[in-house]
């Protein structure tokens, strides 16, 4: 599949680069931007996929996590998918709310109309994004972690559960834990895929967790968690999360930080923490 350059920076020895390639996936143009770290020029290097959040695109991390000078010291590349789809013909909310439809994709293969012409940010994210970057870029494919905030943390989580085989490492900030129980995820659940609960259940960490079709990670899962995040009581449900793991013995590290919010100076103060976490498993 071709990708067209869209803009290229030189960070730390290493490219952050941003193309748009057309979807078949997804039926639309999607974007992505990657950060390739010095070592990619004569090797290939571990990958870290990252899932934003709500409203986010595939520019926000790489401007606001500060993520670059530890991904060139360690040799990891990073790549920054968009939240959703968009164009023209991509429909969104009618009211153009935050928390559904354009930047609001939820990592979800839709199965209502009109979402499920677009809305197939799950397939996108485990099958054509990684195709993509495998062929075009130096990348270890069995090297590969992933990680997210918020709406990308509930997708870090539940596609990183599913898909071990994919995925040596799984990190998160803030995540939506419990899609299903909370309002953001009633919303756009209930919107991409019905009012069948149960086929909310496969999107869901608090939930897959409790599968029993379940294999548990090879590794350490890491959470950070503001507690001044002003989402947590009522989106997240952290503790539930938590108390599930620890049910089925999964390892897992939440850490727990007074003072700190919900946005990017949280996720800046740590996101060396994350990449160091991901770096045990796949820089080896």
């Amino acid at each position: 599949m071709s990708i067209e350059l869209l803009k290229q920076d030189k960070a730390f020895g290493g490219m952050l680069e941003t193309y748009r390639h057309t979807s078949a996936v997804n039926n639309c143009f999607m974007q992505f931007s990657v950060y390739r770290p010095p070592q990619s020029e004569t090797a290939d290097v571990p990958l870290l996929t990252w899932l934003s959040g709500l409203t986010c695109n595939e520019e926000t991390f790489m401007i606001k996590a500060g993520a670059q000078r530890i991904a060139s010291e360690l040799g990891i590349m990073l790549v920054t998918p968009d939240t959703s789809p968009r164009g023209e013909e991509v429909h969104d909310d009618e009211e153009g709310a935050y928390d559904f439809g354009l930047g609001a994709g939820f990592y979800v293969n839709a199965t209502e109309d009109p979402w499920k012409q677009n809305y197939n940010m799950y397939r996108y994210i485990i099958e054509e994004l990684p195709g993509i970057i495998f062929q075009n870029f130096s990348a270890d494919k069995a090297r590969h972690g992933i990680f997210g905030h918020s709406m990308g943390g509930h997708g870090a989580l539940s596609i990183g559960l599913k898909h071990p085989e994919i995925y040596l490492s799984i990190s998160a900030f803030a995540p939506i834990c419990n899609p299903i129980n909370c309002p953001w995820g009633k919303k756009a659940l209930s919107n991409y895929l019905g009012d069948d609960q149960s086929k909310w259940n496969q999107y869901d960490a608090t939930e897959i967790i409790q599968s029993d079709s379940l294999v548990a990670p090879k590794n350490r899962i890491l959470i950070d968690q503001g507690l001044a995040d002003e989402f947590l009581e009522r989106e997240l449900n952290t503790d539930r999360f938590e108390e599930m793991c620890i049910a089925r013995g999964i390892d897992i590290e939440i850490r727990r930080h007074a003072d700190y919010g919900h946005g990017y100076y949280f996720i800046s103060t740590f996101i060396e923490d994350h990449i160091k976490h991901h770096a045990q498993f796949l820089c080896k």
